[in-house]
């Protein structure tokens, strides 16, 4: 019997399959995952996960009964070897074939490994079993090296400091959070890393490494009990691209994230689409709330709808109290306006040449950028363009510029 098969047991995997029941697909489901774990939610395990006092469970987005109301086939620790498009039907890992009416890959990224020899000595960071190797190596005294000033180093460096442990960062361009954060924001991380006691260490690339040091460019050389290498993630296309899948930052799908192939589609951070509110640029996304959201456009297309996904992307991350939020596409827009309420509160809202508002970056204590950040999406949304001035004001209302 076919029926939809979903390949990937993360965020937009979970999603699909909610989504496809609450939209009245009465067939066959079958969610495929490498992992033994039903899905659970990923932002935690750079935080939260190694945070806690006792030893985590992984915050499910799928439980038990949840999966049996919705009457999903899982096969998790299963591996999905081969899509063999022609017949319609997945080849896994122990040589049996699934068929499918429509398959929906949700495979995600891995992350980078560091090319160099001696590279294999540091750690990454993906799954909840990579949470508890940390986990046991966070510990007072310890040295830890972190390379690579995004997000996920950056978070990683939060929780060791918080720990107990000494923490380098090592970041070879000229400042942290390079891609997508303007740099008064990124400065403002940068300090708060530096205030909680973080060696932070920019703009110096790595010679080589050990597996108890790292030696820079400069000479110097860290000493180090535990490697973590934070250096961004690849999409997962090799299924895919031996399916014969057109791939493109990802696999590539239209704005329907229907691949090349009428009966696949792709959600989360292995795919990529044009997005129609920035000029049909070609944009992968990694984050939490866009793989939620390419799921339900997928599935409202693979049950016959026609929907194109035009959801404002939107991102966070939480470093120390500090809150930063990101929407729509800050690259995008070469004038900035700044809009400060207090000292501990900055936005910066990033227009286009024309004053079409394509982005919006903001940070402060706890969530007191969320309300100027939301109005900020649904301002893009609506391809407004605002006054810099009232943008500039702290004291106006920007909810009004939403009224008809």
């Amino acid at each position: 019997m076919t029926g939809m098969v979903i390949i990937g047991a993360g965020m937009a995997g979970a999603r699909a399959c909610i989504n496809l029941r609450a939209g009245d697909y009465e067939g066959a489901i079958t969610l495929i995952g490498e992992e033994l774990h039903l899905p659970y939610d990923r932002p935690p395990l750079s935080k939260a996960s190694i945070m806690e006092e006792a030893e985590p469970s992984p915050v499910w987005l799928l439980e038990p009964d949840i999966v049996a109301s919705l009457k999903v086939d899982t096969k998790l620790g299963t591996h999905a070897q081969k899509i063999d498009a022609a017949a319609k039907q997945v080849i896994l890992g122990d040589g049996s074939k699934l068929p499918y009416e429509k398959l929906l890959l949700a495979t995600g990224a891995k992350p980078r490994r560091l090319p160099m020899a001696g590279g294999e000595h540091a750690l990454t960071l993906r799954d909840h079993r990579d949470t508890l190797e940390l986990r046991s190596r966070f510990t007072a005294g310890k040295r830890i090296v972190v390379i690579g000033g995004g997000f996920i180093g950056l978070e990683l460096a939060s929780s060791a400091i918080k720990r107990g442990c000494i923490v380098t960062l090592i970041e070879a361009q000229p400042r942290i959070l390079m891609r997508g954060v303007p740099e008064p924001i990124a400065k403002i991380v940068h300090d708060a890393h530096v205030k909680a006691g973080v060696d932070m260490v920019t703009g110096v690339g790595i010679a080589g490494m050990s597996a108890t040091s790292v030696t820079l460019n400069d000479g110097r050389e860290i000493a180090a009990d535990t490697i973590i290498a934070g250096i961004g993630a690849s999409p997962e296309i090799k299924l895919g691209q031996d399916a014969g899948l057109a791939i493109e930052n990802g696999i590539a799908c239209d704005a329907g994230m229907r691949t090349s192939d009428p009966d696949i589609y792709a959600a989360g951070d292995c795919a990529s689409f044009p997005h129609g509110l920035f000029g049909g640029r070609r944009i992968r996304l990694e984050a939490w709330r866009s793989a939620q959201e390419q799921a339900a456009t997928a599935i409202t297309n693979m049950l016959g709808g026609a929907k194109a996904h035009v959801s404002v992307p939107w991102f966070w991350s939480d470093q120390y109290d500090l809150s930063l939020q990101i929407a729509g596409m800050a690259d995008m827009g070469p004038k900035t306006i700044t809009r400060q309420s207090s000292a501990d509160v900055l936005v910066l809202f990033h227009l286009a040449e024309d004053g079409t508002l394509m982005g919006a970056s903001g940070i402060g204590l706890g969530n007191s950028v969320g309300r100027d950040i939301k109005m900020a999406e649904m301002l893009i949304a609506k391809q407004a363009k605002p006054a810099a001035e009232q943008l500039a004001d702290p004291a106006f209302q920007l909810k009004s510029l939403l009224r008809p």
